[in-house]
């Protein structure tokens, strides 16, 4: 649920197109994503109103609509935004070159869930909370949900790919299909998480999955 130069440098050629926005509206327009990305996965879109999103980030509701002509345009922003955070947090931990594939997931999960317990376990996933709200969310908010959950996917059967490569996982296994079936239980190792308040659920659904799909798993 984020350079200095102490030389100066000469100003380049602005570009033509939509101007620049000054400092300050850099500012308090970072300021509501981050309000947004707070509350929305604390408590979801519906329970979130804009009093309480321009409150959190400190600006006016005028300082909101010079950014965004909506909620439901906010919103769409938002999903871009967390999911272009939480894909340098999975690419993290997927591209580690001095673990092995496997190793990389659980990497991935135990820093999720470091991440989680930051927050005493208060704050979910943005994309699984709007995807338990889809009824009563804009329609167009379903096509970007679904995209960005294949955008994880494919990273991770890219891992599980070479997985396969190195022998980790057999070669009858679907990477594809096992990625799908990962975030999916994920999201729900994580909806229940929140609810009970402990990691004990994100634990045992990776652990699970890691020993089901292992070619070095003891037999039964």
């Amino acid at each position: 649920m984020s350079m200095s130069d102490s030389s100066p440098m000469p100003a380049a050629p602005r570009p033509r197109g939509r101007p620049r926005l000054a400092p300050d509206a850099q500012a308090s327009r970072r300021a509501l994503l981050r309000a947004g990305l707070a509350q929305l996965t604390e408590r979801g879109y519906v329970a979130v109103r804009l009093e309480d999103i321009v409150s959190a980030a400190g600006v006016t509701k005028g300082a909101f609509y010079h950014h965004f002509r909506s909620k439901a345009d906010y919103g769409a922003v938002v999903i871009a935004e967390y999911d272009a955070f939480f894909r340098a947090r999975i690419a993290q931990s997927l591209g580690r070159a001095d673990l092995s594939p496997l190793a990389r997931i659980r990497d991935f999960a135990r820093n999720a869930e470091a991440g989680m317990a930051r927050f005493s376990f208060s704050r979910g996933c943005l994309i699984g909370n709007l995807g338990q709200e889809m009824a009563s969310l804009p329609e167009d908010y379903r096509d970007m949900l679904i995209a960005v959950l294949e955008g994880w996917q494919r990273m991770t059967a890219d891992c599980l790919r070479d997985a396969q490569s190195v022998g980790e996982i057999d070669a009858t296994h679907d990477p594809d299909s096992l990625a799908a079936f990962f975030w999916t239980g994920w999201e729900g190792a994580v909806l229940r998480a929140k609810l009970e308040r402990n990691p004990a659920p994100l634990r045992q659904f990776a652990d699970s999955f890691l020993r089901l799909i292992s070619s070095e798993r003891s037999p039964s």
